[in-house]
């Protein structure tokens, strides 16, 4: 037991490496291009002055990004799709699989869920004893169900899903804008230090590698980038990518594709002047999604409504039940009279 919280702890200290890789690097072109670049080698001051104001604009942005992908917690399914004490011990007293099978269809009609295992079953976690929603996946790093699972990616040290998946989409854009304005700011005195221009001193160097670093990582974001707007394009998640969904008609893998328009918003929202900041405009809770499919879409709905149209509609039931059952007791009163 010891040995295992001891091999955990190893884990999750080395699981941030790659984030303080990164954080290195940001660190140091910080230092490279505001004191060797535009401090101590640029002698023009309004180019300086400019270089400077646009550089921390980028920086921030990419940092305030990077932060959101890092810190903002993996959403996992509510309580509703968790199996009470009953259903648990009937489920876990059971040893024939149809039956267990059954009890978790039995369960999962009063849930908003359309996809389906490989073998046609109800998508369940041993681990984490919850139904799972469309889209959800459970993550061996994290060791929960994430909501609309993407990846979990190592560099933000994070699971990519439902609720950080703009600010992840952000954090690469930003990245790129970072990279490709330091390249184009540097290009000109990277052409200066080969021309043997520049003054001798670590200035030159920072220069060199500056222009080196910023367009090898723009290069790798710039695939990755094209990757995830093709995915948000099609309404799939990376993990959806590589194994289509299975619905109750099959796999397939356009089934929550409901048009370009609509599969922006569900990541970015309606409001196009938040589109670009690393705020939560995201649609929905997470637990279930608009269906391309018409017979399927029209009993699935974003966010809670449909929870809460059944709510009402049992709490009217049974006013009106109590209501016709009270008017047939004065009409017998009256008769009896």
């Amino acid at each position: 037991m010891a040995l295992s919280r001891g091999l955990r702890f190893c884990a999750r200290v080395f699981s941030w490496i790659p984030v303080l890789i990164i954080t290195s690097v940001v660190l140091w072109s910080y230092y490279a291009y505001v004191f060797e670049l535009c401090l101590l080698t640029i002698s023009n001051n309004l180019e300086k002055v400019v270089y400077l104001l646009v550089f921390h604009v980028c920086f921030g942005m990419f940092s305030w990004t990077y932060w959101k992908s890092i810190f903002t917690p993996a959403a996992s399914p509510c309580k509703k799709f968790q199996l009470s004490y009953t259903d648990k011990e009937r489920y876990e007293m059971e040893e024939r699989p149809d039956i267990q099978k059954q009890i978790l269809v039995d369960i999962a009609k009063k849930l908003p869920i359309f996809t389906r295992a490989t073998s046609g079953a109800i998508r369940f976690c041993d681990r984490c004893q919850v139904l799972k929603p469309d889209r959800s996946h459970h993550c061996s790093v994290c060791e929960t169900c994430v909501l609309k699972m993407d990846h979990h990616c190592p560099w933000v040290n994070n699971c990519v899903g439902f609720s950080n998946y703009k600010f992840f989409l952000l954090f690469l854009s930003y990245s790129m804008v970072y990279c490709i304005f330091i390249a184009a700011s540097v290009f000109r005195y990277f052409i200066k230090f080969w021309e043997g221009d520049l003054p001798n001193g670590p200035a030159k160097f920072h220069v060199l590698f500056l222009m080196f670093v910023a367009l090898m990582f723009f290069v790798s974001l710039m695939f990755l980038f094209g990757y995830h707007c093709w995915l948000v394009a099609k309404n799939r998640s990376t993990l959806e990518a590589f194994s289509a969904p299975v619905f109750t008609t099959g796999p397939d893998r356009n089934g929550f594709n409901v048009g370009i328009k609509r599969n922006l918003q569900q990541v970015f929202g309606e409001d196009k002047r938040l589109w670009f900041l690393p705020v939560c405009t995201s649609q929905g809770d997470g637990h279930y999604f608009p269906l391309r499919s018409l017979s399927e879409s029209s009993t699935s709905l974003l966010a809670n409504e449909k929870w809460d149209e059944e709510e009402e509609e049992e709490s009217e039931d049974d006013n009106m039940g109590r209501d016709m059952d009270l008017s047939v007791t004065i009409e017998m009163g009256d008769d009896e009279q």
